[in-house]
């Protein structure tokens, strides 16, 4: 196998990076789950074995893996219960929400606007499906399957920091979201994503920005009503 250079390796890793978090934080990759072997991955990505080791790398960093010294690589437990609530413990979930929502604003608007700029055709399926399986189950907002659509939504900008924000934002996001009584307008929220979609699908940076600001305003608004 050829030696990729230094960027694309990073490229490579990073790609290998998103995959991986987006499966676990959608819970298809459950805690307790040991991942394939280096060689494993290296095989089925086709890419060197020193990419695979750089991902992984990244992902313990992240606190979604851990690694154990002649057993293998395992996925740690990112949502413990009560692990939001132990942080905060002078703030009730309702508060908590508030909090989250307002951090919200401040990232996902613009990282909806990016994404409509460089969203691929595959990352918009990978989107829609998302949304998808949100509406199938019936989760309401914060729970892992809502989640897998907003951090696609950052996969999309390519821009790792959005990325890593998202991904890390995650673990607080559901904990949070999985542990507080769901705030009511779940339909209309259901239409504010589809809206959010529909603009970065057409490519309109304007537009999806103000979707998503309408959207996470609005949770701000219910946010806010249930801590009264």
């Amino acid at each position: 196998m050829a030696s990729a250079t230094p960027e694309r390796r990073l490229n490579l890793a990073q790609q290998l990076v998103q995959d991986l978090s987006q499966q676990i934080l959608a819970g298809e990759l459950p805690a307790g789950s040991k991942l394939p072997t280096e060689d494993a991955f290296s095989k089925a990505r086709g890419v060197s074995r020193t990419v695979v080791r750089e991902a992984l790398s990244r992902l313990q960093a992240e606190g979604l893996v851990e690694t154990r010294r002649g057993i293998g690589t395992f996925v740690v437990d990112a949502f413990p219960a009560g692990d939001f609530q132990a942080a905060s413990p002078d703030m009730g979930e309702a508060y908590n929400a508030v909090a989250i929502i307002e951090l919200r604003l401040c990232l996902e608007v613009e990282a909806a606007a990016i994404a409509a700029q460089r969203a691929t055709a595959e990352q918009l399926l990978a989107m829609r499906t998302a949304l998808d399986q949100a509406r199938l189950v019936g989760q309401a907002p914060c729970t892992r399957t809502d989640f897998a659509f907003h951090l696609q939504i950052a996969q999309s900008t390519g821009n790792s920091f959005f990325i890593d924000s998202m991904t890390h934002l995650g673990n607080t996001l559901v904990a949070a979201g999985e542990q507080a009584a769901p705030l009511p307008g779940e339909a209309q929220q259901v239409r504010e994503r589809e809206q959010v979609y529909a603009a970065i699908a057409s490519g309109d940076a304007e537009v999806a920005r103000a979707a998503m600001r309408l959207h996470l305003t609005n949770c701000l608004v219910r946010a806010r009503a249930s801590a009264t």
